[in-house]
């Protein structure tokens, strides 16, 4: 006996499934970041374009642990391969034991700290904005899930802006526009992430010659008071006439790196019970892409099994 083919349901179903795997895939840079080549001069300011729905990942990492030294190189594709969905940052504690301790991440991990106490208790530890928790190497299956998750629930956003110049020292950061959301307790947050930061001799280094994405440089300003709370690894930061409207930073030359601009609660509002996520993120990176040539090839098959699903309906109703 023949099961009876139903055409029509067979161009919902394939919707359905097309809808799943779009919404699961990591897609390609939209205007919500910018990723510009090496050889970009700077000379003109470039801006990061409008945008506010990129989510933060920090990973708690170290330079001495071989299981991050093994997925650093994959994750540089992972980033890319999510394009402006996310901003992928790597924390680098100061333990003592870590090749770069940089001040920054460590700020960053006692903040995370804050909210979740027991981030830091291995190596490597991710979390999206500021949610569970997922330690491991096999934990990327969850902080996918975490993404799409918070992408699915998350509400309207701040709407960020800001530009990039070349100066003699190094670049200088302003934000253009500032179109925060209503939150009570907030700051605007710049941080600077350094490519391919070289490994010192001597350090202990289960992997290459380099890490990626490594946190480098913070510098938080209170929404409120329009006060410059904290100002790690750049060469100046002010806001002469208000966070939203004159925040700026500056930091020294280097090859390859991202600047991330983040609206989002103040550590103080976070004690007193106030939102743990941010409310909105845009981030401009000199460095160069990975291949992502798996998305394209998965995404075209999967349209190309529809269609052909398509076709075979139109077939058989005839």
């Amino acid at each position: 006996m023949h099961r009876r083919y139903n055409s029509r349901s067979g161009s919902p179903l394939c919707l359905f499934f097309l809808v799943f795997m779009v919404l699961s895939l990591p897609w390609a840079p939209t205007s919500q970041g910018r990723v510009v080549s090496l050889e970009t001069s700077f000379e003109e300011p470039v801006s990061s374009g409008l945008g506010g729905r990129t989510l933060l990942v920090e990973e708690v990492t170290a330079t001495w642990c071989p299981t991050c030294a093994n997925i650093d190189p994959e994750l540089f594709q992972v980033a890319d391969s999510h394009g402006s969905r996310i901003a992928l940052i790597a924390l680098h504690p100061s333990d003592g034991e870590d090749a770069f301790q940089p001040e920054a991440s460590q700020s960053r991990i006692e903040r995370l700290k804050t909210i979740q106490s027991d981030v830091a208790d291995s190596t490597p530890t991710f979390v999206v904005e500021a949610g569970i928790p997922r330690k491991g190497y096999d934990a990327w299956n969850d902080v996918q899930r975490d993404i799409l998750n918070t992408e699915l629930t998350r509400q309207s956003t701040s709407q960020l802006e800001f530009e990039v110049v070349k100066t003699e020292e190094g670049y200088r950061a302003s934000i253009t526009t500032a179109s925060l959301v209503e939150a009570e307790g907030s700051q605007l947050t710049f941080m600077l992430l350094q490519h391919e930061k070289a490994m010192p001799e001597g350090a202990i280094n289960p992997g290459g010659d380099v890490r990626d994405r490594v946190l480098v440089g913070l510098a938080e300003c209170n929404v409120d008071n329009s006060t410059i709370t904290t100002a790690i690894g750049f060469l100046s930061a002010d806001s002469a006439t208000g966070c939203e409207s004159s925040l700026t930073v500056e930091f020294e030359e280097m090859d390859s790196w991202s600047l991330i601009l983040v609206h989002e609660a103040t550590l103080e509002s976070i004690e007193a019970g106030g939102s743990t996520s941010t409310f909105g993120a845009v981030e401009l990176a000199k460095r160069p892409l990975a291949t992502v040539s798996e998305t394209s090839s998965a995404t075209s098959l999967l349209l190309g099994a529809c269609v052909a699903l398509s076709i075979l309906a139109s077939i058989r109703k005839k």
